[in-house]
């Protein structure tokens, strides 16, 4: 039995995601250098992803 075609997510992780999870945002912070060891993981600063 096949799956149904809207049900498939392979074409769906490929784009662009506007909400990142909250570990995502971490990294994302770590990397740009706004983020250090032993902040709050509540209430994290609003972040885009990157392109």
């Amino acid at each position: 039995m096949s799956q149904h075609r809207s049900l498939r997510t392979s074409s769906a992780t490929a784009t662009k995601r506007n909400v990142l999870k909250r570990f995502e945002r971490v990294d994302l912070l770590k990397k740009r250098g706004q983020w250090k060891e032993g902040d709050r993981v509540l209430g994290l600063r609003k972040t885009k992803p990157d392109a």
